[in-house]
């Protein structure tokens, strides 16, 4: 990322190897990235006790938990049209402080529709800020670092399912649902704190006409067939990654395994090996190529899923483990794919491609939500698989790619 911080680099972001600032950049933008969505899967540590707390089914719960994903498709969308005119800084900052607000408004939430209406705004916000830092990284990293610059910033979004789910446990267990809330409201406040000291402001690289407004852009992007592919892309990771790891819970507090809440907290260690593995994605991509890299991290999460239907946890666990590995993966090299293959108007590609991931987290919930209450959890299993096939034929088209 350019101008992260005067101190990191005050001119340009071309740090290449494993220099100091390399590694420095790359902390600063995996923990913004970690400060911007921790609210997103944190909530999905405490399913089972928000179901109980406002007496509604899985499916429900689950729907309004991941309705932030709405708000994310929304605001991915209209941020990426509106970029090219957006002070990033000032954007991202603003964006980072307001999401304070719903985050601790949840704790007063006096029934599942203005939860979910809270979870909606969280996820406009949680967005914003998103899709602005990944076209400051499009736009300020040169062609060799983008793939680290992108790889480092899913590595904070992985680390922030990780360690969000395990507060969130923690907190609701030892303090209660409502301090769960106030606790991540003051995370955002701290991100605001991060982006205030680190990013310089900085206008965008590049600047609309007015022959090529954010319409002529959109629908330069969706002719692109590669572009499209990967939007779809991105709809599918979401729709198999929400739903795995959101109908699991129930899974994993029902009988046999029948967990308890501190125990769920203690089970999304599983996406530690993904917080390393995701770093990698950038080199894969540049040694293998994109169509490779993401084809191998289909088949990785593909394979977790037959050991997810068992009842063994171990095996629950290992499943999971691959899930996350895999689709993390090929989510890194997906983003780094649009950064890239949008030579022009990346903001608005960003934000395309947000919304469309967001939109398959939304619809994943949707789907497999009403299969896991009516089918149950193997149903719900295999329409992650079908998502997974459907990515693959998509990467297809991922070709002529750097």
């Amino acid at each position: 990322m350019t101008h992260l911080s005067a101190r990191i680099e005050p001119s340009r972001i071309e740090m290449h190897g494993h220099s100091p600032g390399a590694v420095l950049r790359s902390l600063v933008i995996g923990l913004t990235a970690f400060l911007t969505v921790v609210d997103l899967f944190a909530t999905q540590a405490i399913l089972p006790s928000l179901t109980r707390h406002y007496g509604v089914t899985p499916a429900a719960m689950g729907f309004a938990v991941n309705a932030s994903t709405f708000g994310m498709a929304v605001a991915g969308l209209v941020v990426g049209f509106f970029s090219p005119r957006i002070d990033r800084r000032l954007g991202i900052l603003f964006s980072l402080t307001l999401l304070a607000i719903p985050t601790s408004l949840l704790a007063w939430a006096p029934n599942l529709a203005v939860f979910t209406a809270l979870r909606v705004i969280q996820g406009l916000c949680m967005a914003s800020a998103f899709a602005l830092t990944l076209a400051y990284l499009g736009e300020r990293c040169s062609a060799e670092d983008a793939g680290g610059a992108f790889a480092a910033y899913i590595t904070g979004n992985v680390a922030s399912n990780l360690i969000g789910r395990l507060v969130s446990a923690a907190v609701a267990d030892s303090l209660g649902l409502a301090w769960n809330f106030y606790f991540f409201a003051a995370l955002n406040l701290a991100g605001a704190v991060l982006v205030y000291f680190t990013i310089q402001r900085a206008r965008p690289m590049q600047t609309m006409t007015p022959a090529a407004s954010p319409l002529n852009a959109l629908s330069a992007h969706w002719r692109s067939p590669r572009l499209r592919a990967s939007f779809g892309l991105g709809f599918c990771i979401l729709f198999a990654f929400i739903g795995t790891f959101t109908f699991v819970n129930f899974v994993l507090v029902r009988p046999p395994l029948s967990l308890g809440m501190m125990d769920l907290g203690l089970v999304y260690l599983v996406f530690l090996p993904s917080v390393f593995t995701t770093l990698l994605a950038g080199r894969a991509v540049a040694r293998m190529g994109t169509r490779p890299t993401i084809w191998a991290a289909l088949g990785v999460a593909a394979l977790g899923l037959p050991l997810m239907l068992t009842a063994h946890l171990l095996n629950v666990l290992a499943g999971m483990v691959l899930v996350g590995v895999g689709t993390f993966f090929a989510q890194a090299a997906a983003t780094g794919f649009v950064g890239q293959a949008a030579t022009e108007h990346r903001g608005v590609a960003s934000g395309t491609y947000l919304a469309c991931y967001f939109s398959g987290g939304l619809v994943g919930t949707a789907v497999l939500g009403r299969l896991f209450d009516t089918y149950g959890w193997t149903a719900c299993v295999t329409g992650v698989g079908a998502a997974l096939a459907v990515a693959a034929l998509l990467t297809l088209a991922l070709k002529n790619d750097a």
